[in-house]
């Protein structure tokens, strides 16, 4: 568990040093595009995120190369060199891309061609458990074909929710911890080797989510463009087949008789393996709703809109930090509700708690609709939204407004602004926003 933790604080430490320099190097490279019509974001703000998030992915291997007992999963295995140049390949082309703009179809192809990269070097899924059925062995292109399908839909729906400030990061780590969680389980309760390269990818995606988090929470400074929502994505879904795929059912059977009836028994345990839904249920559902929203619409499924789940948080009444913790709330639930219910299927208190869980999130999905006021002597302890109104002060009365003025200026801030396009001035005492400010402080409304 130490060099675990020591590989996820290398990684963490590397990804956010980094990033403050490629903030800069973004900048100057020009990678910080318009505001578009379906962004959220009120400033032109700097991608290629990424980069610092795959230097910190080869430092975090380099690292475990180099620890006595994370050596053996190197000399023992092929896979984290086949995440690496699967990895290094889709980096690339997320590079070029938030620079350029590359046409979706020619990103769809260069997914399939680092899964395909994966696959070569031996990241692929070999059999699967099957309830009532028990191990069934792949062919070659069956494993090769599921494998590629399970890398592209992971990779779009990362790619689908990365669309608030610091969302997709939060999600992927708050999955990654859920699926670190599972595979140590594996790898040091059953003493299964084979489960030791997903733990390792997971502990890696936890130190590139939160070494990136501090310059991407909001308002965020970098966001980290589709250089870094596929990276993410594609290592969440290369742990994801490492430890279905490649781990033996039958040296994890717990229950007397037949392979066939452990399987059966276990069914529990592999769900959350068998296809990684789970721990990007939100993600997933967001693509899939995505698909059917625009095809219905007479769309290409790859044209970009507001629909998406996040922006739907906002329209109904969700303030930006809001809508982000409330994906976190639901991720979190789906996440370590299956991996508590892998642990202990017989446990109703498990199924009693994930559904107690679930009504406290509805209620926080319909606070909007609700405008609770608190009574005058609870006033100060609420935010300024659930303040009852007062009547504006008399003319010439001094200092009477201040308190009022100072809610309703941080009431103001949930409130969304236009966007400032690059260059252009914001009006008397607001400079425009351009790539030398951006370095800066962000710009604030001018006070009276």
């Amino acid at each position: 568990m130490r060099e675990y933790l020591l590989t996820l604080c290398v990684t963490a430490a590397v990804t956010y040093l980094l990033t403050g320099p490629v903030r800069k190097f973004a900048i100057v490279a020009g990678a910080m595009p318009e505001i578009r019509a379906r962004d959220v974001h009120r400033e032109p703000t700097p991608r290629l995120g990424g980069i610092a998030m795959f230097f910190g992915l080869c430092a975090g291997l380099l690292v475990a190369d180099h620890l006595a007992n994370l050596n053996q999963v190197f000399e023992k295995s092929n896979e984290p060199r086949a995440l690496l140049s699967g990895a290094a390949l889709i980096w690339l082309i997320g590079v070029l891309d938030d620079k350029f703009e590359i046409d979706a179809l020619i990103k769809l192809g260069a997914q399939m061609i680092a899964a395909g990269v994966m696959v070569m070097q031996g990241l692929t899924i070999l059999w699967l458990p099957i309830p009532g059925v028990g191990t069934v062995a792949l062919t070659q292109w069956q494993g090769t074909l599921l494998t590629v399908a399970l890398v592209v839909i992971t990779i779009n729906a990362v790619n689908f929710v990365d669309g608030l400030d610091g969302l997709a990061a939060g999600m992927v780590c708050i999955a990654s911890a859920a699926f670190f969680m599972y595979a140590y389980r594996i790898w040091y309760s059953y003493g299964i080797e084979a489960a030791a390269p997903a733990t390792l990818f997971a502990a890696v995606l936890m130190g590139m989510c939160v070494g990136f988090l501090p310059h991407n929470m909001h308002p965020a400074r970098i966001f980290m463009g589709d250089s870094g929502s596929m990276l993410i994505g594609l290592v969440l879904a290369a742990g994801a087949i490492s430890v279905t795929g490649q781990v033996d059912p039958d040296v994890m059977k717990l229950f007397s008789g037949s392979e066939r009836n452990a399987v059966h028994q276990m069914v529990p345990v592999y769900i959350p393996l068998l296809m990684p839904l789970t721990i990007i249920a939100i993600p997933a559902a967001d693509l899939i709703l995505a698909i059917v929203r625009r095809t219905w619409r007479g769309q290409s499924p790859f044209a970009a809109d507001r629909g998406h789940l996040h922006h739907r948080l906002l329209e109904i009444g969700h303030s930006h930090s809001r809508a982000v913790l409330i994906m976190y709330f639901w991720s979190a639930l789906i996440a370590f509700g299956a991996l508590a219910y892998s642990v202990n299927s017989a446990s109703m208190w498990i199924v009693l708690g994930v559904v107690g869980l679930s009504a406290v999130g509805l209620v926080l999905l319909l606070l909007p609709r609700f405008t609770p006021r608190a009574p005058r002597w609870a006033e100060a302890f609420v935010p300024p939204r659930y303040r009852r109104r007062r009547a504006a002060p008399a003319p010439g009365a001094e200092g009477a407004g201040s308190a009022e003025d100072a809610a309703s200026a941080e009431a103001a801030d949930d409130e969304p602004r236009a966007p400032v396009p690059v260059g252009v001035s914001g009006g008397p005492g607001v400079p425009g926003v351009n790539g030398a400010t951006a370095l800066g402080a962000r710009s604030r409304v001018p006070r009276g």
